[in-house]
């Protein structure tokens, strides 16, 4: 008997450990590429930011001179503005927009609402520099098919991507316009789990459209909405292609941003050290921002 309970004690553990081992092997492939691809650039990040290193190769250790450096340069407070400024015209609307398409497209029905899903999707498919040459033949001040409209809005034509004015506002609608597929697609999914018998339920209670949408629809779809607002702010405070291709960060640096940055000192200037700076303080400033929005949209949701 001693014999059995032991033969059975040890086939357990061995089982086990052959559990323990499959788990391992696993997740290996992940925790390799995780480590490869994030956690050791991560480290490069921080520890060239305290080197005077250039793009490829070692530096000698300066300490916080390159954050020095970095505060004491008035073009990085111009594109931590301009990247606040993108978020603020892009986040936010972006989101809404998404939501209100998406409740539009949720009423239809069949091979029509398939169709003009695959419209407003249609652009998120695209290369930033496919997007980047159509809305530059949109907007363009002699040929463009908008300009007569902004003509006789304001009463002249306007190179948009030239103008400091414009400039931020246009990047920033044509982001919205490339991107906001991909959020109609959450919020439809998230339409479509939505009971229709709460609905009914609101109807027979004499619920107006709008009751519906505040009793009913928007609080049970605040976990995607706060999903796609967290999604579109880390996002769009990495914004960086849209704004080299257009504007190249002008006119004026009205356009330039935090990426542009670190790509101007790392690659035009071979700064690797002081660029791994400006990264960290970019990196530094997407945590804090994405902790704070959650919190927010934490005890927004309770």
């Amino acid at each position: 008997m001693f014999d059995f309970y032991g033969y059975g004690a040890s086939s357990m553990r061995l089982k086990t450990g052959n559990r323990t081992v499959t788990a391992l092997l696993l997740i290996a492939p992940f925790v390799i590429c995780y480590l490869v691809v994030f956690a050791y650039p991560v480290y490069k990040m921080f520890a060239m930011s305290f080197t005077d290193a250039p793009l490829i190769g070692e530096g000698e250790w300066i300490g916080f001179d390159n954050y020095i450096r970095m505060f004491e340069h008035k073009l990085f407070y111009t594109s931590v503005y301009n990247t606040l400024y993108f978020v603020l015209l892009t986040v936010v609307p972006n989101t809404l927009i998404g939501l209100g398409i998406a409740m539009l497209i949720v009423r239809l029905k069949g091979w029509i609402q398939a169709g003009i899903l695959v419209l407003f999707f249609m652009p998120y498919i695209l290369p930033v520099t496919v997007v980047t040459q159509i809305w530059q033949w949109i907007l363009d001040q002699q040929f463009g098919v908008v300009q007569p409209m902004i003509e006789d809005l304001i009463g002249r034509r306007i190179s948009v991507f030239r103008d400091p004015v414009w400039a931020m506002p246009m990047v920033a609608l044509v982001t919205i316009w490339w991107t906001n597929g991909f959020n109609v697609l959450l919020f439809i999914s998230a339409l479509r789990n939505i009971p229709d018998d709460y609905y009914e339920a609101a109807s027979l209670d004499g619920a107006s459209r709008l009751q519906k949408f505040r009793r009913i629809t928007w609080p049970l779809l605040w976990p995607v909405t706060a999903l796609v607002l967290t999604l579109q702010l880390i996002m769009q405070l990495k914004i960086f292609d849209q704004i080299y291709l257009m504007t190249q960060g002008g006119p004026f640096n009205s356009t330039y941003v935090l990426l542009q940055l670190v790509y101007r000192e790392a690659f035009g200037r071979n700064q690797g050290g002081y660029a791994s700076a400006v990264a960290v303080a970019l990196f530094v400033i997407i945590v804090a921002v994405s902790i704070l929005q959650y919190q927010l949209l934490k005890a927004r949701g309770r």
